[in-house]
């Protein structure tokens, strides 16, 4: 299908972005011998040891080599089943797996409210439950991870509508309930009256694009709408996403355009150099007209001009702008940050479903 990019191509989409060893690393692996390799990329580094319980400790500790395209590994032999805790140790530095998805989950975090009464805040409302959920992934063949928002009182309502929202390149799907405060925006919205009750399923994107679209449609939609209380027609059905996730919402709305009606895609856009816009282009001259049937809120949202994403937003609204796919724009000062996307799902969940 026109349209396919791999998550790593997504993110090399926007200027300044350079290929390295670590996109493709594979930090830990567990070898046919019954050893297991540890591998972090740290060109700069001059030594490379380890931590945790993973075993390897004085004499028996492993030797860390570094190779020409600046990672280094080192092998724990005869390691016995189970479940353990590790850490890189970088010239001295406890350092945790950057490439595992328990680090993404745990990133540290730094708030900053002068008022004390941020739209994002924990506040004194009743508050929704952020479930995490495991699902049969048969694009994937193996269990896969989303974490889902349920408002406050949801066992007690009718079926609900649904908001597919999509985390970026380099954040996994805690990333929205993390550093993105989805529940308590939503929490906050829904007490104040300004949303109506939505289910909020925050997938993990950090996959191959085409089949995250083949999961989307084949897997997560069908799973979510067999195991939740929610409307299954697309017009109580929304998608977002940022950066990657945007593009990664370009792919699967702009192919499945009859079972969408409010797409929002934040901080995103092809850029038009690459394959991606000349691969979409034919798509959109012959499917523009009968999109508009079926969108009932398309619209491109920006972290300004220091965004970077900002052109490829701009090249992108320029080709929807030529075969006539209405949409529309909004931006504000704040670059490529969680502190903007945070502002603009405060601003379109309360555009759905009205």
């Amino acid at each position: 299908m026109a349209g396919t990019l791999l998550a790593a191509e997504a993110q090399a989409q926007f200027p300044g972005f350079k290929k390295t060893a670590n996109d493709s690393l594979v930090s830990t692996e567990v070898l046919a011998n019954g050893n297991v390799a540890l591998r972090i990329y740290a060109p700069e580094a001059k030594t490379v040891g380890m931590g945790g319980d993973l075993g390897g400790w004085g004499p028996n500790a492993p030797k860390f080599t570094k190779d020409d395209r600046g990672v280094w590994e080192g092998i724990v032999k005869d390691v016995k089943p189970g479940v353990y805790r590790y850490n890189f140790v970088v010239d001295g530095v406890t350092v945790n797996d950057p490439k595992s998805s328990m680090t993404k989950d745990l990133k540290p975090l730094l708030e900053v409210d002068p008022q004390g009464d941020a739209f994002w805040a924990m506040k004194d409302v009743p508050h929704g439950m952020v479930s995490t959920v495991y699902y049969p992934s048969t694009t994937f063949n193996k269990t896969r991870r989303m974490h889902v928002w349920t408002p406050a009182g949801y066992d007690g309502m009718d079926k609900l509508p649904v908001l597919y929202l999509i985390h970026g390149g380099g954040d996994n799907d805690y990333s929205w309930p993390g550093v993105g405060c989805a529940n308590f925006i939503l929490d906050n919205l829904l007490a104040e009256g300004k949303i109506v009750p939505m289910v909020v399923v925050m997938p993990d994107g950090s996959v191959d694009t085409d089949k995250f679209t083949d999961e989307m449609m084949n897997d997560i939609i069908p799973y979510v709408e067999a195991n939740f209380h929610v409307l299954t027609d697309r017009e109580h059905r929304a998608i977002a996403g940022l950066s990657m996730g945007g593009l990664e919402t370009l792919n699967i709305v702009l192919q499945h355009y009859k079972h969408f009606a409010y797409v929002c895609p934040l901080s995103t856009g092809w850029f038009l150099e690459s394959d991606l816009y000349t691969r979409w282009e034919p798509y959109l001259k012959e499917h523009a007209a009968e999109m508009n049937k079926y969108f009932k809120l398309f619209k491109f949202y920006m972290g300004g001009e220091e965004d970077i994403a900002y052109k490829n937003c701009v090249g992108t609204r320029e080709a929807f702008d030529k075969y006539g796919i209405k949409h529309e724009y909004s931006s504000m000062d704040g670059g490529h940050t969680w502190y903007v996307w945070r502002h603009n799902l405060h601003d379109l969940a309360p555009l759905l479903f009205k």
